[in-house]
């Protein structure tokens, strides 16, 4: 049973990145610009996030192995739909489709978990595993993406996922457990409210570099969200049955844990999706070699899970998840200093210690917030924990990628201007063109190229600052009373968020 719930969670994370070594494949074969692109990682990321409340409150209210099996039917039809796709609209469509599946099948892993491993040791186990397993699906994406490009093109990455999934509905459907369905109503106005508003929040921040953000669509669109977003809150606050019940929150160290998992989504997904587009198209690698080059990472992030869960098991959560957020910004920020002509020796230590940082974090977050939580509520617990990393993915790749797009546009503008050249040139950036940068004059590839790297290196150094005050806060909100021992280290069961800090 357990491996197959740390299987098809390794499918689903391993989708969650295995696609940005594709992207410029795609970029070139679909002709579809930076947006386009964002939108291909985005439509997955922004179903996941936005429904995965509900899948929770679905596994609750009708069984978590029924809904479990749902959507990993539902994530294996869409990533057959997204290697047909003859377009990037059909891809992105797809990709939503998966994102539904993976929204409905995620909660009810880590739920089931909770409730199959009563004894808190073995559940630090399982849970520790299962982390281990989803952290390694998101570091051997890569690795495994760019082989895979290279022998069957882009399609590759999403047939890969057509036979885990048939195995995993087959060998799920026998060996996982059912556990009794609780009545439970549908909080269909704050589902409403949250897929308006973090809908509208990142399409604002997609296409507001583009469009430009005094645009009609992008200003109305960015209001919905400012409104939406809020209201959101006031419903699940008032509500007797949330899909987010806010009194999780009421604990800091869950509080902290949530913070965590948040912020290293936001910084690393952001970052990830912009690195094969430097890497292949500016750097000239292959996508066997970007991929390979991220090795260093996964076995990091391997040696790390066990690493973190016994520093949790010790001394609790704040160690490990400060310390893997200081090392993650200090990883993006060192990373900003490498250009085009940088060797590959030279800043592979910033890959092993963007892996460890990673490592340290997923299992103490995935730990710390099932060890505080209720059986009965384990489902909105995990749904709740998976829906915070996702959607600072989301943010991430949207809120780095304005910085990135409108320091890019304006630089390049500015280098055009200079060399005498027509400014629509410019709409030529990595990865976008069937023949990306090449055909353009060589004083203005090298503008392009110069311009892309520059606006990376500022995207980079954002998400170092993000990710660095996100370690000073998750210090403070973890930092235990004076005289009182971390509930981890005294080996006691924390109290229920209930209880927590009334």
């Amino acid at each position: 049973m357990l491996a197959t719930l740390c299987a098809t969670m390794f499918m689903a994370m391993l989708d969650n990145v295995i696609v940005n070594n594709a992207l410029p494949r795609i970029g070139q074969q679909l002709h579809a610009g930076v947006s386009g692109l964002q939108w291909v990682v985005e439509g997955y990321s922004l179903v996941y996030a936005a429904l995965l409340l509900t899948g929770g409150t679905l596994g609750d209210r009708y069984g978590r192995k029924r809904i479990f099996l749902t959507g990993l039917a539902v994530f294996t039809a869409g990533s057959a739909a997204a290697a047909l796709s003859g377009s990037i609209g059909t891809l992105i469509a797809a990709r939503m489709l998966q994102g539904l599946g993976s929204a409905l099948l995620t909660p009810g892993s880590l739920s089931i978990l909770r409730h199959v491993f009563t004894d808190e040791k073995e559940r630090a186990r399982a849970v520790g595993l299962w982390s281990g397993v989803s952290a390694l699906g998101l570091a051997v994406g890569p690795v495994l993406g760019g082989p895979t490009v290279d022998t069957f093109g882009w399609a590759g990455v999403f047939w890969i996922n057509v036979p885990i999934g048939v195995a995993g509905l087959l060998l799920a459907a026998r060996v996982l457990p059912e556990f009794a369905a609780r009545a439970k109503r549908l909080d269909l106005p704050g589902q409403a409210l949250s897929a308006l508003g973090f809908g509208s929040l990142v399409y604002a921040l997609i296409e507001g570099p583009s469009r430009g953000w005094t645009d009609a669509r992008v200003l109305a669109l960015a209001a919905v969200a400012t409104l939406a977003l809020p209201a959101f809150v006031a419903v699940e606050a008032r509500s007797a049955d949330p899909m987010l019940d806010l009194c999780f929150f009421r604990d800091r160290v869950v509080t902290g844990a949530a913070v965590s998992g948040f912020m290293i989504s936001f910084g690393m997904f952001g970052a990830a999706f912009f690195l094969p587009l430097l890497m292949q198209n500016v750097m000239g690698w292959s996508p066997s070699d970007a991929g390979l080059a991220g090795l260093p990472m996964t076995a990091m992030i391997v040696v790390a899970a066990p690493l973190s869960s016994a520093l949790t098991s010790r001394h609790g959560p704040r160690l490990p998840l400060v310390t893997g957020l200081a090392l993650c910004a200090t990883a993006l920020g060192a990373l900003s200093f490498y250009g085009a002509d940088a060797r590959y020796p030279q800043y592979v230590w910033v890959l092993l210690t963007m892996g460890l940082g990673m490592g340290m974090t997923f299992t103490p977050v995935s730990l710390t917030i099932m060890q505080r939580v209720a059986p009965e509520r384990a489902g909105m617990a995990s749904a709740t924990l998976n829906t915070l990393r996702e959607i600072g993915g989301v943010i991430g790749v949207a809120a780095l990628g304005a910085v990135l797009s409108s320091r890019l546009t304006a630089t390049l503008t500015e280098s055009l201007h200079r060399l005498g050249a027509p400014a629509e040139l410019g709409r030529h950036l990595p990865g976008t063109a069937p023949d990306s940068t090449a055909a353009l004059p060589a004083p203005v590839r090298d503008a392009v190229n110069a311009a892309f790297i520059d606006a990376l290196h500022l995207a980079l150094r954002c998400g170092s600052a993000a990710l660095a005050a996100a370690a000073l806060l998750v210090a403070l909100l973890l930092r235990p009373p004076r005289g009182v021992t971390p509930w981890a280290a005294a080996g006691q069961p924390a109290p229920q968020p209930e209880a927590a800090h009334r």
